[in-house]
């Protein structure tokens, strides 16, 4: 145990966040570098080291959480990082990205503020990076068999890299430009910025891990040539397709998906534009999704300078306290402040927007709603409360439906999809194609980063006992075990 009275006698302390008025002008993190290491120590002292640590429970990865608690408490940043890397591909991503579902899992959340987890997992691995402990672990010899992973999203990405390690020859397709997947596009450069990324790939070159950008299976290459042309296949493609709102004027300009609005964002902080295609500056926008993606597109537009931000949910407002139906350790569902959130804006719940109106030239100028209540499990609107407010950017952030079923890859793989949209796998992440697994995503429906990688690092286990008859590698997590958490 690391500090015995720790929890007693300390009080919960969190990363500081800059000014608002100063990182809203720029697109960095939105917290102060190195203001987490001189109090984190004493933070994991926290940590009780439960005879059922609960936390495990609570992370997908099954981060050995109180282990590497104990070693930062005690500075040991080396075996911490040690500690980190046993389960978790990389720490780096979901230190800043992860809902911490084991924060709300953690013993002492119980009757008092939960260890911060999260913020002692990122300052491990980002002390590792800066001592020189990340480096590349090649494969001591190889195995002959080939594998294509479809995809560098997280899952991908930990598919990809364990296979490299169990010796096989691993090719990564990505369909953009550039690799990463939603890390790289979706996610806006103040939660994670891209250098995170750029070393985990570099340090993936090294191993042996072979990237192709620009290529789309399905249209670009053929999928059954993919199939013949490797050993297995690995599909970790993400749930892409986006939920629509069919309503009158959706296809007026100006009415975007998310994912249409925030990769040209980071397209910017690439260097691919001076400003973005589709900019927010000037104008009164409208995010419809209550999320973390509608979060995202908040924080984005008060950094192109809107003038105005709404986020719209139809959901009631979450409660602040964990709601009775949701005992611990479950992942609680209540009201949450993000850093786009204390940037400002508007947060609008318990509406449906009813159309879109827009001007001569076919611009959207304005978005019509009405209040909306649940009334014996439906959702019914409520007359007299409809109004309507400016908007000349509106981005959709109402999650995603499933795989892309029109860029041919399901069909010419032949792969059996499930009611949800999501293809179809067994215990091993197999697929009912020989050969062919499912990871993340594409086969979970869409879900939390932490998912994505365990999925990704379960997968590969099943593809490696395929190739040599068994498998070193971490005994995963099944498809049907959803722990306790979202």
């Amino acid at each position: 145990m690391a500090d015995p009275k720790g929890f007693l006698t300390t009080g919960r302390e969190g990363a500081r966040s800059r000014p608002v008025e100063e990182r809203v002008k720029d697109w960095n993190e939105v917290y102060v570098p190195g203001s987490l290491l001189p109090i984190i120590s004493k933070q994991a002292g926290r940590c009780m080291d439960c005879g059922i640590p609960f936390c495990h429970n609570g992370c997908p990865l099954g981060n050995l959480i109180p282990e590497w608690n104990d070693y930062a408490y005690r500075e040991d940043w080396e075996a911490a990082s040690e500690r980190l890397h046993a389960t978790n591909n990389f720490p780096e991503f979901t230190g800043r990205l992860c809902p911490a579902p084991c924060e709300s899992a953690c013993v002492l959340a119980i009757n008092q503020p939960a260890v911060t987890i999260k913020n002692v997992e990122v300052t491990i691995i980002d002390r590792a990076w800066e001592s020189g402990n990340v480096t590349a672990q090649p494969p001591e010899r190889l195995s002959g068999k080939t594998v294509a992973v479809v995809g560098s999203g997280p899952a991908g990405l930990a598919a990809a890299q364990q296979l490299t390690r169990a010796g096989h020859t691993v090719a990564v397709y990505e369909r953009a430009d550039r690799i990463g997947g939603l890390l790289r596009y979706g996610i806006p450069e103040f939660k994670m910025e891209k250098r995170h990324i750029n070393r985990r790939i570099e340090q993936m070159r090294a191993e042996g891990t072979k990237f192709r950008t620009g290529v789309e299976v399905g249209r670009d290459i053929d999928a059954n040539r993919l199939r013949k042309r490797y050993d297995a296949v690995v599909i970790a493609a993400g749930a892409t397709t986006a939920r629509d709102l069919p309503v009158p004027g959706r296809e007026l300009n100006g009415v975007l998906q998310a994912m249409e609005y925030l990769p040209l964002a980071n397209k910017v902080q690439e260097g691919d534009f001076i400003t973005s295609p589709v900019s927010a500056e000037g104008k009164h926008v409208v995010v419809i999704g209550g999320g973390d993606t509608g979060a995202d597109c908040v924080g984005t537009a008060h950094r192109q300078g809107a003038a105005s931000v709404t986020q719209l949910e139809i959901m009631p407002q979450p409660g602040e306290d964990r709601p009775a139906h949701q005992p611990w350790p479950t992942f609680p569902m209540t009201y949450k402040v993000s850093s786009a959130h204390e940037e400002g804006g508007e947060r609008v719940y318990s509406v449906s927007t009813t159309h879109f109106e827009g001007d001569e030239n076919g611009d959207v100028q304005w978005l019509h709603m009405i209040e909306v209540e649940f009334k014996d499990g439906k959702l019914e609107q409520k007359p007299g409360t409809e109004r309507k407010i400016p908007a000349q950017l509106v981005t959709l952030a109402m999650g995603f439906t499933g795989v892309d079923q029109e860029n041919g890859l399901v069909q010419q793989f032949g792969l059996e999809m499930d009611a949800r949209g999501n293809i179809e796998r067994d215990a091993d992440y197999a697929t009912n194609v020989p050969g062919v697994f499912v990871a993340g995503d594409a086969g979970r429906g869409q879900s939390l980063i932490v998912w994505a990688i365990a999925e990704g690092r379960a997968a590969a286990r099943g593809v490696d006992r395929l190739l040599t008859g068994r498998s070193a590698l971490p005994y995963p997590i099944r498809p049907t075990d959803r722990s306790l958490t979202v």
